[in-house]
């Protein structure tokens, strides 16, 4: 474990999104372990890691799964083999605009992630880990993640995506992963669903950072990653607001906005490891998210310029 300079989590969902009949890797927290990945797997100063905490089926589409890790050079030592139970699927449809939406397989392998004992030393070495709503909505994965986030050291940056997916929540799952979290993620949709169940009322429009102040301040969280599409990111924390600068990356044919987002959380789980400034994250996630959402797929290959910034 030793040998890499910091190692970023990503536990939960792994499976592949369907457009067309195409399949591409997929699930959030694999895309947030993806693109940190390629941030600091060649870090002068010493390499980094993004690891996936996952379950695949004894399939075909578990085989992509580990063989499109291995081909990123990514270990695979943390994806669980279930014979019961095939890989997770989404069907992915985009409207005119590229914006996603979504037709999620259930009882997919990912639902059954159990908790092995060698988790406990990944737990007790990760930086940073970023985990969903998505992948609680069964009591074994919801618990294995919880033991998962309660084994870490203090230090460990928790960052809870939102990721609010079709009636795949309930107002306590969203009470409980804020309370285990120190930063959060949510966009534009989910933050008055999110104020609702937590019993922070109605948000007006302009209040957003009013409703966000009140979350920081009700769940102890260090941050916040606001995310609004075209708009960009901006990082809130309880004194300022880092919006960075617009980014903007011309789309070539077949892009779409999947996994823009979670490109954006991994840009942010590696500055605030690496203690970087704030504006210089968000200007940094801004171009990252930009770029992803020009390409199709949620994990193309982010181009030398992007890396090279950390």
């Amino acid at each position: 474990m030793n040998q890499y300079s910091l190692t970023i989590c990503g536990i939960g969902e792994a499976l592949f999104d369907i457009f067309d009949g195409v399949q591409v890797l997929g699930g959030a927290p694999l895309n947030v372990a993806v693109h940190a990945h390629q941030l600091v797997a060649n870090r002068p100063s010493g390499p980094g890691r993004g690891i996936v905490v996952s379950r695949i089926g004894q399939d075909f589409l578990g085989s992509k799964v580990t063989e499109s890790l291995s081909e990123k050079k990514m270990d695979n030592q943390y994806i669980q083999s279930d014979p019961d139970h095939a890989t997770g699927q989404v069907y992915v449809q985009t409207d005119d605009d590229g914006q996603p939406s979504y037709d999620i397989v259930a009882n997919a392998a990912w639902d059954w992630l159990q908790y092995d004992p060698d988790m406990d030393t990944l737990a007790q070495h990760c930086d940073a880990v970023c985990f969903g709503s998505l992948a609680q909505r069964e009591a074994q994965s919801r618990n294995t993640i919880y033991r998962f986030l309660e084994t870490c050291r203090p230090s460990t940056i928790k960052l809870f995506d939102v990721n609010i997916r079709l009636d795949f929540y309930s107002r306590q799952i969203i009470a409980r992963s804020l309370e285990i979290a120190n930063a959060l993620k949510l966009n534009e949709e989910e933050l008055p669903l999110v104020c609702k169940l937590m019993g922070l009322g109605s948000i007006e429009s302009g209040q957003e950072r009013e409703a966000l102040l009140k979350l920081i301040k009700q769940f102890k969280l260090n941050w916040i990653i606001y995310t609004r599409g075209a708009k960009g990111t901006a990082i809130h924390t309880s004194g300022n607001v880092y919006e960075g600068s617009p980014a903007v990356a011309n789309p070539v044919e077949g892009a779409d906005a999947v996994g823009a987002g979670d490109s954006v959380a991994a840009t942010c789980l590696v500055g605030a490891v690496l203690r970087k400034p704030w504006d210089k994250v968000a200007n940094l996630a801004n171009q990252v998210g930009a770029y992803v959402a020009s390409q199709p797929g949620a994990t193309p290959t982010l181009p030398d310029e992007l890396i090279s910034q950390f």
